[in-house]
């Protein structure tokens, strides 16, 4: 549910709002600045979070690092491989899949904890295109190897 608030922006920070709503056609002032303050407030509550643009939409990542759903898929991996791996053991092997730092493995963690749903529906969401895409290869090649009567 949505609440109306009045908020004054500087001139300047309104003429960047603009332009990004120009640029970004169907979205409105008001849901652009939504997002913005919403992906502030986050990184503010997660430090070490920051929020990238991309084919699928914007998304939570580790600053300088991957995708927060992908150390999320990692760390489902190994506990799918060694399902008794868990408290500091499980983030020392995530540390060392993932090549971060236990910190950094920590601040996706604690994000991960904050907003599961989120996450949970981008790995699915990359699940799905990988699932796509492999059976396209396979079509393709499957295409490929026909040979004429």
């Amino acid at each position: 549910m949505t609440a109306p608030r009045s908020v004054r922006f500087d001139e300047a920070v309104l003429s960047r709002l603009d332009k990004y709503v120009r640029e970004h056609p169907g979205s409105s002032s008001s849901s652009v600045a939504n997002m913005f303050i919403d992906e502030s407030l986050r990184a503010y509550e997660h430090p070490g979070i920051v929020f990238r643009p991309g084919p699928t939409g914007r998304r939570a990542a580790l600053a300088g690092g991957p995708d927060v759903w992908e150390v999320i898929a990692a760390l489902n991996a190994i506990r799918d491989e060694s399902p008794d791996l868990d408290g500091e053991t499980l983030v020392d092997e995530l540390a060392t899949v993932t090549g971060l730092s236990q910190a950094r493995v920590s601040v996706a963690l604690r994000y991960y904890t904050a907003y599961p749903a989120e996450i949970d529906e981008r790995i699915a969401r990359n699940t799905e295109v990988a699932e796509r895409e492999e059976q396209l290869w396979a079509a393709q090649q499957a295409l490929l190897r026909r040979r004429k009567p």
